[in-house]
This record gives structure tokens, C-alpha cells and sequence, in this order.
């Protein structure tokens, strides 16, 4: 698979909440990664508060876009718990301590780890999720489902368990 390490990160920094730190990296998040220009130039001319306000009205209002990827696949189950404890695991083996105030399955620290490790397996693992949230976020109309599009444009065609 090519090297997308770039995008995987400035796709984790398009899909943070869009604070001051984020408004001060767009324009190189604009230059680096021009698939994800769509989002970034949205971005650009949106004033701060509205985009803050989006980003909250589309994320953090309902569990239909969530960006915590074993929500999609364990709900809100024991297993969910598992599968966060591997996953911290899955970080260590690789060196890296998960240290932030989200889950270690929340999308943009999964693209970060991407993007610092090159090992695809966990978006690969949780590709059929990516599918339905960039599904659901193109229904909703909002500019964020371009990010999702660009990272989705990198995975091997999902398989749909039909024949040809």
C-alpha cells in the first residue's frame, strides 16, 4: 500500500474539535494534504465559531457519527472495554503510550498511530465502520465527509461479501 502518512494526519487534525491550534495549522494542512482540500478550504472561510459549532451539531450530538470506531463495531457493551484495552496494547507494542483525554479507538488518534507507525491494520480492521460513518456523514451534508472520503480513497476496495 502507498505511503499516506501525511494525509493520515492532517485527516486526524481535520477531525479534532477546531480550535485556535487548528486554525493556526490550516494553511499547512491545506498545502500537505490536497486531498483533504474540500474540507480545509471550507474551513478557510468559515468564521471559527460556526465551524466549532458544526463540528459539535456532528459530532458530539449523537452517536449516528461517532468517531469512536469500536462504538460501531461493540456498541456499548463489555467487549467495547476489551477491545479498548488491545488497542492501548496495540500502541505500546508500537512504542507509542496513549496518553490523550479521548479513547484510544477515537478516529483521529487511529489515523495519528497510522500515520506514525505506517501499519494500516486498524483502519483496515475498522474499515467497514469508516464506510458507514462517511456514508452517514455525506447523508448529513456536512463538509467533514470529504475527510472521510480521502482516508476511505486510501483502504483496498471493501469487500461486500456478493459475487461478481
Amino acid at each position: 500500500m502507498p505511503s499516506f502518512e501525511v494525509l493520515y494526519q492532517a485527516a486526524a487534525l481535520c477531525l479534532t474539535y477546531p480550535d485556535d491550534d487548528f486554525h493556526a495549522r490550516l494553511p499547512l494542512l491545506r498545502e500537505a494534504a490536497p486531498q483533504l482540500r474540500e474540507f480545509t478550504d471550507h474551513a478557510a472561510v468559515t468564521p471559527p465559531e460556526e465551524l466549532a459549532a458544526h463540528y459539535v451539531e456532528v459530532f458530539d450530538l449523537k452517536n449516528r457519527h461517532s468517531l469512536y470506531l469500536t462504538w460501531w463495531s461493540d456498541g456499548d457493551t463489555r467487549r467495547r472495554g476489551m477491545s479498548l484495552v488491545r488497542l492501548k496494547e496495540l500502541y505500546r507494542e508500537h512504542g507509542l503510550e496513549f496518553a490523550g483525554e479521548e479513547l484510544p479507538d477515537f478516529l483521529p488518534a487511529v489515523l495519528e498511530f497510522t500515520s506514525r507507525t505506517g501499519n494500516t491494520d486498524l483502519l483496515l480492521e475498522h474499515q467497514e465502520c469508516l464506510e458507514q460513518l462517511r456514508a452517514r456523514l455525506t447523508d448529513f451534508g456536512t463538509p467533514y465527509a470529504s475527510v472521510l472520503d480521502a482516508v476511505c480513497a486510501t483502504l483496498p476496495t471493501a469487500r461486500t461479501g456478493k459475487r461478481p
